[in-house]
């Protein structure tokens, strides 16, 4: 019978497991609403192109530089929530992340307000610039979502069961952003003004769509929802804002602001980083980050990683809409299951990791850019003509498979620079992993702007394949992070 961890709470057991599960749902539903307000974007991408004609690689560069602010703020924010309750940090950020939200809504009206222009050259250049603004300061206050749930967790859940219930929680992000698309998706093909009547706004948008026939026929579409796009950005922020309040109302940040003893088993005595002199932290994550091979390897991984998934994450709606002729509810769909067949996909590869590999996760992370790799192949030479039902499944697919290394790059961090450093470790990879998201922006806007989305996908399998690569680089790496920590001699520079 497995021990039970927390049978030395006594009769404060029950409160305390209360507490936990309360802990762990609050910031699920707190951190799947960071992206209700970050990918919906990616739905509402299509209607600003119909509308103003904004280009691929304008996106793309926009995409960039939100992902690059990203992944430094979550590091930055990383040293924040040490100094300030986590919930603040979390609820603050939310809220943040609504105004932001509201803001790019209106910035149509206020571009249009600056140019005295409703449409035009001078009006999109106003509307990009006010766009990259609201998205890179979005994207800012997105990092505030991670870093508090790192930190605040910990604090609720035992050592030994941190990994499967930290999996579980895990799959918050994926549900977030597959419930906001699937809303989005909803508001882009239901809501908005019927323009379709009108032969000047649907020759407008043909044109800005490309001009040719399949232009002609999701122009029709467009234009009986003018205007949809901006509640892509009104309805979320709405959602944010009331999730702002459930977390500062309902969290905590440790057991003992509810009168509650710490967790069992978790006091570091003499090994308190607080105890520990400066020069010996340095050496430390010195040896255990800034010189270990093969945490620098997973990193790099995580860039090829991010590349792909974002890839098809943040331009699913986009080149499913334009290459194979969906309307906007069915690319919706469509990426909602990419993203749930990824929470499945994350369960699994975990699972396989202990059954197959014996806990080595960077060889199951081979297997899934393998797969992935397969499945972005099949759907590269499916035909224009393929059934929804078949787009679908291929790309459920590549969900599945993508997802796993995500998950296992940051356990196998864990081991590799111990529980000591895994915070840094895990800040790099989050740095290049969103570089890669960035990159992709910048990739996949160019290709599909200057050769067309066939090349994209090509692209796409290429940088899988990479990825592949370098992880099997690392197929006999050693699972020694603590063996390796107490060989470290302090004493020497």
């Amino acid at each position: 019978m497995k021990e039970d961890v927390y049978s030395s709470l006594g009769g404060q057991r029950s409160k305390f497991m209360s507490w936990q599960i309360r802990t762990i749902l609050v910031t699920m539903v707190g951190y799947a609403l960071f992206y209700f307000v970050r990918k919906n974007f990616s739905l509402a991408m299509p209607g600003l192109t119909a509308e103003y004609g904004i280009s691929n690689k304008s996106f793309g560069w926009i995409l960039f530089a939100g992902s690059l602010v990203y992944g430094f703020s979550r590091f930055i924010n990383g040293y924040l929530v040490d100094r300030v309750k986590g919930r603040i940090v979390m609820a603050v950020g939310l809220l943040l992340c609504a105004l932001s939200n509201f803001a790019f809504g209106f910035g149509a009206n206020l571009s249009a307000l600056i140019t005295g222009q409703q449409n035009g050259p001078d009006m999109v250049n106003m509307l990009i610039m006010v766009m990259g603004v609201t998205i890179i300061l979005n994207q800012y206050f997105q990092g505030m979502g991670y870093p508090p749930c790192a930190r605040i967790l910990p604090h609720w859940i035992h050592p030994s069961e941190l990994a499967t219930k930290m999996s579980i929680w895990n799959c918050s992000h994926s549900v977030g952003a597959s419930l906001a698309v699937v809303l989005c998706g909803y508001l882009m093909g239901t809501l908005g003004t019927d323009m379709s009547n009108n032969p000047d706004v649907v020759a407008r948008i043909t044109a800005n769509l490309g001009g040719d026939a399949m232009a002609a026929q999701q122009a029709v579409q467009y234009a009986a929802h003018i205007g949809a796009w901006k509640l892509c950005f009104y309805v979320p922020a709405c959602l944010a804002v009331c999730g702002a309040i459930l977390i500062f109302l309902t969290l905590r940040d440790e057991p003992k602001e509810v009168g509650l003893p710490d967790l069992p088993g978790t006091n570091l005595g003499g090994l308190k980083a607080a105890e520990k002199s400066a020069k010996a932290r340095k050496k430390f994550e010195k040896v255990m980050v800034w010189r270990n091979r093969w945490v620098w390897t997973f990193c790099i991984a995580n860039l090829f990683v991010y590349v792909v998934r974002m890839g098809v994450l943040d331009w699913g709606p986009k080149f499913l809409t334009e290459s194979r002729g969906l309307n906007i509810k069915d690319a919706a769909w469509t990426v909602a299951a990419f993203e749930i067949a990824g929470i499945v996909g994350t369960l699994v590869a975990g699972w396989l990791t202990d059954k197959l590999f014996k806990g080595k996760g960077h060889r199951m992370c081979v297997v899934c850019m393998l797969g992935a790799a397969v499945f972005m192949t099949i759907f590269r030479f499916l035909p224009n003509s393929a059934s929804l039902g078949l787009t679908a499944a291929v790309l459920v697919g590549a969900g599945f498979f993508i997802y796993g290394p995500q998950a296992l790059i940051g356990i196998e961090l864990g081991n590799q620079a111990t529980k000591e450093a895994s915070a840094r470790a895990n800040g790099i990879a989050g740095i290049l992993g969103y570089l890669g998201s960035g990159l992709s922006g910048i990739l996949v806007g160019y290709v599909a702007d200057s050769y067309g989305w066939t090349h994209v996908f090509e692209t796409i399998i290429v940088v899988a394949v990479i990825g592949m690569f370098v992880l099997i680089s690392m197929w006999n790496a050693p699972r020694d992070g603590y063996e390796r920590s107490q060989q470290i001699n302090y004493d020497e520079d």
